[in-house]
């Protein structure tokens, strides 16, 4: 192996992050739609020539779950030997397209220096396009797209990008934000390359291996601090595709360097809640990241002290043809199974829950002319309070960190008119650090057109920490005291709809709270005057 220094792994690893998060700027400028371009919701990142993350951008979280398998899936489609320059691969199935819902399509591009593949490109963009589905099994969600070349060395595959448009209900979208992913994937290309002319291939494949040793070393030394033994937490998980509640649980054993998350819940649903074993994965990687060490460098590395388990043709590690479209929804509450665990073996180190949940607000019309447009809105909601301050308000938390979509771009847009989007007095848990508070937008439809809504914490609440009260829940409002959360809604022109996020939960007993903060947050409209005294009493 290539003796390389530390500084200049250092180096080498700065210049790999700069590249994905250069990836990611050109993906979002160049890209067509509001839910790339505004919102954000993609994500980009370099695996090394087997598979392995070398690192990837701070984006979304939750799309590490589609890149941990599409290499192996197009390794396990295609020979080595028949793997050129200028080919790009497509894939967005969950089961035989290393993805994790239909939605988000992945584009991967081996990157060849002198003949040699030393590393891939890989982005993914959620393409809002697939609403006004059925998610009992995944036929039902969308297109499904196995590992398949769309360019055959710099060739486009033209009759294949015309049968995956054809499927499309905004076609002039999908094509456009298909060409921003393209474009920067080429970026990477060429900076990869130009990295390995300045410091040689050798070296940065060293640094690439070398960055992964360092996180795992810090992993193992975070998990080290923990005290050893097994830490159990089970929380409620409740959608609006199912009329139950669901028991989810968790056991975390800590031996010495190494830890094991072994998750269980019931069997797979017929709705499009479940996860498939890299969606688990993901998210269990995330929340113990951010609990153990943040500091820890994003790539596999990181993974080799864990050892993630759930039952097979469970929920959390669902078996084909389990629906998957809505797995944020779980993936959110296996981060909040991760954190009540790790709570009772750090005390005061982590966080209350907060919002839980990725409120996802989908609608879809007709224009004038006769094509279809569809909107998709997460909404944000309250981050749980920590430990030494109140958690933050209107964002998202865990896995999902998208923007929200500007009311202008909106409206500008789209058939509709955004009347109010402000934060809600009460929403929060009481404690002495509240939670953060949850966000409310009221929608009025101005043509008609078909509303869906995916929520969770509908019939369960964000929990507070050592004292601290649990947050208010997810509630829907279509202005005529109607609340039902299933289905699908036609909105009549003028119709109006309602969405409040939930909170996050409270940090400690709610009598410690500084009385010059509860007075501030009186003033401040975040909590009522009912409020301030039944839990702070002022």
């Amino acid at each position: 192996m290539t003796t390389i220094d530390p500084i200049t792994v250092e180096v080498i690893g700065s210049a790999l992050q700069s590249i994905v998060e250069e990836m990611g700027e050109a993906l979002v400028r160049a890209s067509y739609s509001t839910n790339i371009k505004e919102r954000r919701d993609c994500s980009t990142a370099l695996f090394d020539r087997h598979g392995n993350t070398l690192c990837q951008a701070e984006h979304i979280p939750m799309h590490l779950g589609s890149f941990l398998g599409v290499i192996g899936a197009i390794y396990g489609r295609f020979k080595l030997d028949d793997i050129k320059p200028g080919d790009v691969f497509m894939a967005n199935d969950a089961y035989a397209g290393g993805a994790t819902h239909l939605p988000d399509i992945v584009l991967a591009e081996p990157i060849f220096v002198d003949g040699t593949l030393v590393a891939w490109a890989v982005n993914t963009a959620h393409h809002s396009d697939f609403a006004d589905r059925g998610h009992e099994h995944i036929y039902q969600e969308g297109l499904r797209i196995p590992p398949v070349r769309l360019y055959r060395e710099g060739v486009l595959n033209q009759d294949l990008q015309e049968m995956f448009l054809l499927n499309c209900q905004v076609p002039r979208e999908r094509l456009s934000d298909l060409r921003a992913q393209m474009s920067a994937n080429r970026l990477a290309v060429q900076r990869m390359q130009d990295l390995c002319v300045k410091y040689t291939t050798e070296k940065v494949l060293a640094a690439g291996e070398a960055l992964q040793d360092y996180a795992e070393r810090k992993m193992r030394a975070g998990i080290a601090e923990i005290p050893d033994g097994t830490y159990s937490f089970s929380d409620q998980f409740d959608s609006n595709q199912r009329a139950d509640r669901i028991e989810l649980s968790v056991e975390i054993t800590i031996a010495g360097e190494e830890m094991t998350l072994a998750f269980d819940g019931p069997p797979q649903l017929r709705a499009g809640l479940n996860l498939i074993y890299t969606s688990l994965l993901a998210a269990s990687y995330f929340a113990v990241k951010s609990v153990v060490d943040p500091t820890i460098l994003p790539n596999a590395g990181l993974a080799r002290p864990l050892t993630v388990t759930a039952p097979k043709g469970s929920i959390l590690n669902c078996e084909h043809p389990a629906a998957v479209d809505g797995r944020i929804a779980a993936a959110q509450r296996v981060c909040d199974l991760v954190y009540g665990a790790l709570a009772k073996a750090l005390p005061g180190k982590v966080m209350a829950a907060g919002n839980g949940c990725c409120t996802g607000a989908i609608f879809n019309g007709t224009h004038e002319d006769g094509s279809i447009w569809v909107y998709l809105e997460t909404i944000g909601g309250g981050g749980g309070a920590r430990p030494s301050s109140d958690g933050l308000s209107g964002i998202h938390v865990s896995l999902t960190n998208t923007s929200n979509l500007p009311v202008e771009s909106l409206e500008l847009e789209y058939p509709l008119t955004l009347l109010r989007y402000e934060l809600v007095d009460d929403s929060a848990g009481a404690g002495t650090y509240r939670g953060g508070m949850g966000v409310r937008r009221v929608y009025r439809a101005e043509k008609a057109c078909r509303f869906t809504v995916e929520g969770s914490r509908v019939a369960s609440e964000p929990w507070g920490l050592d004292g601290g009260t649990s947050a208010r829940g997810t509630v829907l409002d279509f202005g005529d005291g109607r609340s039902d959360f299933s289905g699908m809604v036609d909105l009549k022109p003028g119709q109006i709809v309602s969405i409040t996020t939930p909170g996050g939960g409270g940090y400690g007993d709610p009598a410690a709270r500084d009385p010059a903060a509860v007075r501030r947050d009186l003033a401040e409209g975040r909590i009522s005057a009912e409020a301030a005294e039944r839990f702070y009493k002022q």
